[in-house]
């Protein structure tokens, strides 16, 4: 459905977000794209989140910028469809972000855009996504699950609408018992000198494909590896990916996502078109999202040869626009994450492989302060383990690049030492 957008920086404050005669809802998504369980939607069934920070009023939504949980790292306003205006307005009565959606008759549900979070402020995007099974697809896409309940007597029946009941956190994202979730400033973990088995593993987190672009901004006084615009390519199945002229000499980050179950692999190829003989990624996990380094060879364009079975889509982008690693971060499977801190203690929890509770977990690091370009430096390696397990390890002063390698789902928390 055709939409537009601006695509701009809000001010964190409070905003009244809704549009004429639509009926709008909020879902509070953390870093993984999706909710950490049923208070994380609000609607008029649910009108209000536990932090107070997103509220449902008559017609409209309001949205405290400002007082918005720090696991929280988008906010999608979603409505029924039909059409029309979704306009944010400040305090002052200024209409700070607006996304525009033509409704069509096979939708009933249409995700109109989100608010996320950049360099420590707020930006809007329009989405424009329809769902043809209404209100309940829609938030499924975003990993909530509508349960089914029973008919009640019609005698003791609730007045009022009820859209959706029995909201409930999908299984595969495991969260601490005390709900925190990536960039909160956790509590140090008590360590002890026989730690208790990790969590049986859990199915892999999905979401909707392709999965939303994470927005990101270069790290201050970065220059390892090229800078350039981010080259995008999306396809089904097999095929060789090559960069264009905008991709300079040096390392790069590669973030790949492929749609359901199915192997998928990623080769850097040589001079002779041949694999090289290390592979970027050679995963079989279901709604694989993952990112990595491949190195831009002197003189030639990088060329990758990608195995693949679904849908996929893959963006290529500077080293600096990895995943931050700070305070406590949930994901699933392999990444590259950036360190910028002192040195710090890494308290990593593996949930094991989805197949047999086993699975590999492994961190190389990679010091690269200092350094303006060529290839990475000699590896480190911090991590290499099989199998569930809780564990502390120790890792340098930033910058750093840490290359994971998971097959199941982690949990990181980041100490950092005075």
């Amino acid at each position: 459905m055709g939409h537009t957008t601006k695509n701009s920086w809000v001010p964190s404050v409070t905003l009244r977000v809704g549009a004429e005669g639509v009926e709008v809802a909020a879902l509070l998504l953390g870093a993984d794209g999706r909710v950490r369980g049923d208070t994380d939607m609000v609607f008029d069934g649910q009108p209000s989140h536990p932090s107070g920070a997103v509220r449902h009023e008559p017609a409209l939504l309001v949205l405290v910028l400002d007082e918005v949980e720090a696991a929280v790292e988008r906010i999608v306003i979603a409505g029924s469809a039909g059409g029309g205006v979704l306009t944010a307005v400040a305090p002052d009565g200024a209409a700070v972000a607006s996304a525009t959606v033509q409704g069509t008759g096979d939708v009933s549900a249409v995700a109109f855009g989100e608010f996320f979070r950049e360099s420590g402020g707020w930006k809007f995007a329009g989405i424009g996504r329809g769902y043809g099974s209404g209100l309940a697809g829609l938030v499924t896409a975003y990993g909530v699950e509508v349960a089914e309940e029973e008919p009640e007597p019609e005698e003791s029946a609730v007045a009022g609408p009820v859209p959706l009941t029995g909201v409930v956190k999908v299984p595969g994202q495991a969260l601490p018992a005390d709900g925190s979730h990536r960039n909160e400033q956790a509590p140090t973990p008590a360590l002890s000198p026989s730690p208790a088995p990790a969590p049986a593993p859990a199915p892999a987190p999905a979401g909707p494909f392709p999965p939303a672009d994470r927005p990101y901004e270069l790290a201050e006084g970065w220059e390892f590896g090229p800078v350039f615009e981010p080259f995008v390519a999306e396809g089904v199945g097999n095929d060789v990916i090559a960069l264009d002229d905008r991709v300079g000499e040096g390392p790069v980050l590669v973030e790949l996502a492929q749609e359901d179950r199915a192997y998928l692999g990623l080769f850097s190829l040589d001079r002779r078109n041949k694999d090289e003989v290390d592979f970027l990624f050679n995963d079989l996990l279901p709604d694989f999202r993952g990112s990595t380094f491949a190195q831009v060879p002197k003189g030639r364009p990088l060329r990758m040869r990608l195995a693949a079975e679904n849908r996929w889509i893959m963006r290529v982008k500077p080293l600096a626009a990895a995943l931050r690693l700070e305070g406590t971060m949930h994901g699933y499977g392999p990444q590259l994450l950036l360190y910028l801190g002192n040195g710090a203690d890494l308290r990593v929890e593996f949930q094991g492989g989805q197949e047999d509770g086993r699975g590999y977990i492994g961190i190389q690091g990679y010091d690269v302060g200092g350094r303006t370009g060529g290839r990475l430096p000699d590896m480190d390696l911090l991590l290499n383990e099989l199998g569930p397990l809780r564990q502390t390890v120790p890792v340098p002063r930033g910058p750093q690049l840490l290359h994971l390698r998971a097959e199941g789902a982690w949990t990181f928390t980041v100490k950092e030492l005075d």
